[in-house]
């Protein structure tokens, strides 16, 4: 009767940080006949995959404040500051990291935008319409962690 092949250490569908960790342990220790490939190429090609989502949420929270900042100065707020920093310094992690994902986020602009234009009508109870259709912001400016926009008279 044939057996099923047994690898060693945890299984992939039930501890995944475990599951790395003991892939980890097997390369180091150059054990390559032991590795679980399939899920091994298939981690590998979702890492960029999961960093560019997270940059995009990232520049989605970063967007909102900003329109937030310039659309609604009178309610101002120290966290809408703190915010816009963190969202800043993580998007930057990222791209230290992996610098390539930069030129990918002319990719990610546009559905970001609008997901943050509708977090900031959410957020201020300001029209859609208040804001428009296209970022006022270049990505520049954006991801300048000095920068903050100019307040909209009348908004």
């Amino acid at each position: 009767m044939l057996q099923p092949l047994r690898r060693s250490g945890p299984g992939y569908d039930d501890d995944l940080a475990e599951w790395a960790s003991h892939q980890a342990r097997l390369l180091r220790e150059r054990r390559f006949s032991e590795l679980d490939l399939t899920n091994l190429v298939d981690e590998v090609e979702s890492m960029p995959r999961s960093d560019l989502r997270a940059i995009g949420s990232h520049l989605t929270v970063l967007i909102a404040h900003l329109l937030k900042w310039r659309y609604q100065p009178s309610n101002r707020k120290g966290g809408w500051r703190t915010t816009i920093r963190v969202q800043r310094i993580e998007i930057a992690e990222l791209l230290r990291d992996s610098p390539s994902l930069g030129r990918r986020l002319p990719e990610l602009w546009d559905r970001s935008y609008a997901l943050a234009r509708a977090a900031a009508e959410r957020d201020t109870g300001l029209p859609f319409e208040a804001f428009p259709d296209a970022c006022p912001f270049t990505p520049e400016q954006v991801l300048d962690p000095e920068w903050l926009p100019e307040a909209v008279e009348g908004a």
